[in-house]
């Protein structure tokens, strides 16, 4: 070997075979992968236009319509993560000059601000503050004074742990007002009660590694016909190539035509996941999680805490409990993380510092995790000096999960 090519060989990076933590992922996501779709990501590739790689599309396109409760014609798994199908959703159905009315209660609904801005739209909000659901009423008032051309709402929104009731009230409003109605169900497609087409819901989009237990990388999107209609008669292209629809259509629809190399593992990955939620059944998941995430709420407030919303709209997938008085949050996570490999987060934007995000999702919705974070919530409290008992903590949940 010449010297050059030593030296070359000696500049080499040396890098170990990966070794991640066996972590319990209890956070706003991702939540665990089941076994079953780890072992799908793991067989062999076929080309993305293989005959047989066609067949898997069309029962992730069914799977999904299943999951979503809806016959919409384009349904279809989006590559990339759930904000690549948040801006498909929002950068395809708002054109240049359109207005679109967003609420300001949650994090994720700035974010679809901020996406309908880039997409030429001009927003406006319904006011509600962090930690509340919108108002029907004050949805109705907002979309008389603006007459929107585009109406969305974060059905669960991750960053507070609300659950949007009364959704065919603000779908019925909007379609009042002609404006057609986004959905961002990332946390709770496959979680908590959602249905598409009986709510009226034009647009929804999610991700796969909340509820649906699956790695991120191919993310549920279903529009309407008449979504879909809208985005098809667009004057101006959408700003995303990618991620245009009109051109993924040739993809996902009848023709099969190439657009992009799919992320084929992903897709195997998503495929299995949905499996498991037909074989569960789509109405038994739904109690699952909130039988499991009811034994959690009833484990932390038994312990001493309090949740940050109410029982009217609290969301079983995401449980938002309050720091107590003089606890650091973030100590508290990274606690978890050091001393149980257990994974939970703290608040966003305005909540920051003021709550602990726990999900219960997908995989990760079983008897022993629920047990477990509560158990170890309770002792990294207790060790920090907060007012807890962790004792009738997990009593509390025990009892829940035994009745």
């Amino acid at each position: 070997m010449s010297q050059d090519a030593a030296n070359e060989a000696a500049r080499a990076p040396s890098v170990g075979e990966l070794t991640p933590p066996d972590r319990t992922l209890m956070g706003p996501g991702p939540s665990d992968v089941h076994p079953r779709v780890l072992r799908a990501m793991s067989t062999p590739l076929v080309g993305h236009l293989d005959p047989s790689f066609v067949e898997i599309m069309d029962e992730v396109q069914e799977l999904l319509r299943y999951t979503f409760r809806t016959d919409n014609q384009w349904t279809i798994p989006v590559s990339g993560t759930g904000s690549a199908a948040m801006e498909a959703a929002i950068g395809n159905v708002v054109e240049p000059g359109d207005t679109m009315l967003v609420p300001t209660n949650g994090y994720f609904s700035g974010r679809m601000a901020s996406m309908a801005r880039r997409a030429g739209g001009e927003v406006v909000a319904v006011d509600a503050p962090w930690g509340e659901p919108l108002e029907s009423d004050d949805v109705a008032d907002a979309l008389a004074e603006h007459d929107p051309d585009v109406f969305g709402f974060v059905h669960a929104e991750t960053s507070t742990g609300v659950l949007q009731p009364d959704v065919t009230e603000l779908t019925a409003a909007a379609h009042d007002h002609d404006a057609l109605v986004i959905a961002d169900s990332v946390t709770s497609l496959g979680g908590v009660e959602l249905r598409v087409d009986e709510w009226e819901i034009d647009v929804a989009y999610s991700g796969p590694q909340k509820c649906l237990s699956c790695p991120p990388g191919a993310s549920p999107l279903t529009l309407s016909d008449e979504a879909m209609e809208k985005v098809l008669s667009r004057d101006e292209d959408p700003r995303s190539w990618y991620l245009d629809l009109s051109l993924l259509e040739g993809y996902w629809g009848d023709e099969r035509a190439y657009h992009h190399t799919a992320p084929i593992t992903n897709v195997y990955a998503i495929r299995e996941a949905l499996r498991l939620v037909a074989e569960e059944g789509i109405e038994q998941r739904w109690a699952r999680h909130e039988r499991l995430a009811g034994a959690l709420k009833a484990g932390v407030e038994a312990m001493g805490l309090e949740m940050n919303a109410p029982d009217e709209y609290w969301l079983p997938s995401l449980n938002a409990v309050r720091v107590p008085d003089g606890i650091d949050d973030g100590a508290v996570c990274n606690a978890l993380l050091e001393q149980y490999d257990l994974e939970i987060a703290g608040g966003l934007g305005d909540l920051a510092g003021e709550i602990f995000r726990i999900g219960c999702m997908g995989h990760s919705a079983r008897p022993e995790n629920v047990i477990y974070v509560v158990t170890a919530l309770g002792d990294v409290l207790e060790s920090m000096g907060a007012a807890v008992d962790p004792g009738a903590g997990v009593t509390a949940t025990r009892n829940a999960l035994e009745e």
